[in-house]
């Protein structure tokens, strides 16, 4: 029989010799990222998931890894303690609860200003957007995002304006702002027949030297160094919608293809590049309380965090910070007895509610509604449940209000008659307070501070970038 004493010696030393091993290559590692993390950044990647609630990240992360077996990149990245992290309080000037104009130009313009507005405070201060400042430094920028490239989000690191509501104007802005790249929705506020005014902004951008275009394989195809992309007349259609939709997909570009082609456009920028990467629909299926067309549309923005990682990783000079603005309606999964079978629907699901409430009226059947929630989301309704949807359209229900509802669909109602087959729940349909996720990977990462003010990040992303046009206060 071995030794007792012998087997535990030898089984000790074994241990220990793993344990050195692990922890030197621990330390190599923690090594090579403060390396990395103390060099001046050449570029900057900011991605922001619109509207992302905490259990918006959880049920991506979650669905993500029943359906592929993989996690998604963003919690992976804190899993394997890749990333620097913190919370960051995202208050306006006006309220503790944020609108996107007012978050995205506390981000940009480095101070906070009332809801409603971008980059311009309390009797028409004017502040000046982070991306002016690095164009002005000579590098180049970009924006894209899923909803109109004139939205709140990517405004407001570009153009003063006194109401995020004049797209029109800030599409006319951007014209002699320098983007190298545009791409998202908004043909409402290019084209000629959509524009109030009737001006053609597409003709004004193609003679800037842009190449302009609505189409995916255009975009793609294109070498030139200045691009505008504009593939729907609002918002990009849901990616649930555009999975299963051959015409949608080939069509329109996905989030990830637009970043790569954004990153693609600039990375030979001698001083660098500035690029805004936006998930706008994720807002959008919040306020509608859609589980489908959020969790998607979330993973397909994990899919963008993984290019910008892969080329920062590859680069060594990107400061990629990932975030959201606010959360929106938060969003979880409900503990039940078929939790787990419930919410593994969502797998099965093809369209979003946006697609089946669209096409819905008051003179269809009860059969023909069950039909269509039953091709999108694979599970039939009861017809009790069919039927309330349909009084909706007759006018016996209240109209229901919305920022992103102009046609008044019944996304509540649906969204109530889901939960009992996915086991997602929601507290309301608009923004909430919450202290939002924020990480940061590559040069000067290491100097992100575990509670944020969303203002600070104005001054951060200069400091990492040796840009010396700070913000005073």
């Amino acid at each position: 029989m071995m030794n007792r004493r012998k087997f535990f010696k030898n089984g000790a030393l074994a241990t220990v010799g793993v344990g050195l091993l692990g922890a030197c290559n621990e330390v190599d590692q923690i090594s090579k990222t403060t390396e990395s993390s103390s060099k001046k950044a050449k570029n900057i990647i900011f991605l922001v998931s619109d509207g992302m609630s905490q259990g918006t990240l959880t049920m991506a992360d979650s669905l993500k890894q029943r359906m592929y077996g993989k996690a998604s990149v963003w919690l992976d990245l804190y899993r394997n303690n890749k990333v620097n992290r913190a919370l960051m309080d995202m208050a306006s000037a006006s309220s503790i609860v944020t609108d996107s104009a007012a978050a995205s130009s506390s981000w940009g313009g480095g101070h906070r200003i009332p809801n409603g507005g971008i980059n311009v405070g309390r009797g028409g201060v004017e502040h000046k957007p982070i991306w002016q400042k690095f164009l002005n430094a000579g590098k180049k920028a970009g924006i894209v995002t899923t909803v109109p490239i004139t939205h709140a989000t990517p405004a407001g690191f570009c153009v003063n304006s006194e109401s995020r509501n004049d797209q029109d104007g800030i599409a006319e802005k951007y014209l002699d702002l320098g983007l190298s790249v545009m791409l998202g929705g908004g043909q409402d506020y290019f084209d000629a027949n959509f524009r109030e005014d009737g001006k053609d902004m597409y003709q004004a951008f193609a003679n800037n030297g842009y190449t302009v275009t609505t189409e995916r394989d255009e975009m793609l195809a294109s070498a030139n160094n200045k691009i505008l992309g504009v593939f729907d007349k609002s918002g990009l259609a849901y990616t649930l919608d555009r999975n299963n939709e051959k015409e949608i997909e080939k069509q329109t570009p996905s989030l990830a293809e637009m970043t790569q082609k954004a990153i693609d456009v600039m990375k030979n920028s001698p001083e660098g590049f500035v690029l805004q990467v936006e998930g706008g629909k994720v807002d959008w299926a919040a306020h509608a309380n859609d589980a489908g067309a959020l969790i998607y549309d979330q993973m397909a923005f994990d899919d963008a965090v993984e290019v910008a990682m892969k080329f920062a990783e590859a680069d060594e000079e990107t400061l990629v910070i990932i975030t959201t603005d606010h959360g929106n309606a938060n969003p979880g999964i409900m503990y039940g007895k078929d939790v787990n079978e419930n919410f593994d629907r969502l797998q099965s699901f093809k369209h979003s509610n946006d697609w089946i409430l669209q096409e819905i009226t008051k003179n269809d059947s009860v059969e023909q509604v069950r039909e269509r929630i039953e091709y999108a989301n694979n599970y039939g309704i009861s017809k009790a449940q069919a039927q309330s949807i349909l009084d909706y359209y007759k006018g016996l229900e209240k109209p229901e209000e919305g920022v992103y509802n102009y046609k008044k669909l019944p996304f509540k109602l649906l969204s109530e008659i889901q939960q009992e087959y996915h086991s997602v729940g929601w507290i309301s349909t608009n923004h909430s307070g919450d202290f939002v996720e924020l990480a940061m990977y590559g040069p000067h990462s290491n100097q992100l501070n575990s509670f944020m003010r969303n203002t600070d990040l104005h001054n951060f992303m200069l400091k990492a970038t040796e840009v010396e046009d700070f913000a005073t206060y």
